[in-house]
């Protein structure tokens, strides 16, 4: 299925998407400090499991998750943990939080992490914790955890599941170029939720100012 379809209404500035556009993804390299906040999702905060002085890898969990509604907090890379306590955070009003200050220490270790090749073959409820597990969250204004989302319940079967590719935000282009570079992996993620809520179809949106992805 390919439609076109007009959004009406709202304010159009310029999109200027140009300036990064046509991008490529690469890996920014590593900061000597990673300030790492316990809330990084709505609900309620991971609880940390480290103490300061203990050396961790990278893949580590650092913070566990405490209920339904709250996800874990793994360590990005190898280092030594500094500090735990509260540092301003991602925040427009410069809100402080309490935060795992991590010293890397450039060697980038990771502990061995398993996926899971043939998804197919396994429940959708154990693909659902794996993602709890995986820290996972939504990156939207609310920040849900995305294993809650996933768990819509029996009374609410789903059709079809619609993948936003819009990106309507001037200058931005993030997920264009994640659309061109990661084509196959976004797919199949696609196909793994759609297992997972059962959905029947997938729909990708993506807006007529992005034809190569």
């Amino acid at each position: 299925m390919r439609e076109i379809h007009d959004i009406h209404g709202g304010i159009h500035p310029p999109e200027r998407k140009s300036l990064s556009r046509p991008g490529e993804l690469r890996d920014a390299p590593l900061p000597t400090r990673l300030i790492l906040p316990l809330r990084q999702h709505l609900g309620v905060p991971a609880k940390a499991i480290v103490e300061v002085g203990d050396t961790v890898l990278g893949g580590q969990v650092l913070a566990q998750a405490q209920g339904v509604m709250s996800v874990p907090v793994h360590a990005p890379t190898s280092g030594t943990i500094s500090a735990i306590e509260p540092r301003p955070i991602a925040h427009a009003s410069g809100l402080e939080d309490t935060c795992i200050v991590l010293e890397t220490d450039g060697a980038d270790q990771s502990i061995r992490c398993e996926g899971i090749p043939e998804w197919q073959t396994v429940a959708p409820s154990l693909l659902v914790e794996r993602i709890r597990e995986a820290g996972i969250a939504g990156m939207g204004g609310a920040g849900f955890p995305t294993a809650v989302k996933l768990n819509p319940g029996a009374a609410k079967p789903i059709d079809t599941l619609m993948i936003n590719g819009t990106e309507c935000e001037p200058y931005i282009t993030a997920d264009d170029t994640l659309m061109q570079c990661q084509a196959d992996a976004l797919v199949e993620g696609a196909a793994i939720l759609a297992y997972v809520v059962g959905a029947e179809r997938v729909v990708i949106g993506i807006e007529d100012n992005k034809p190569a992805a």
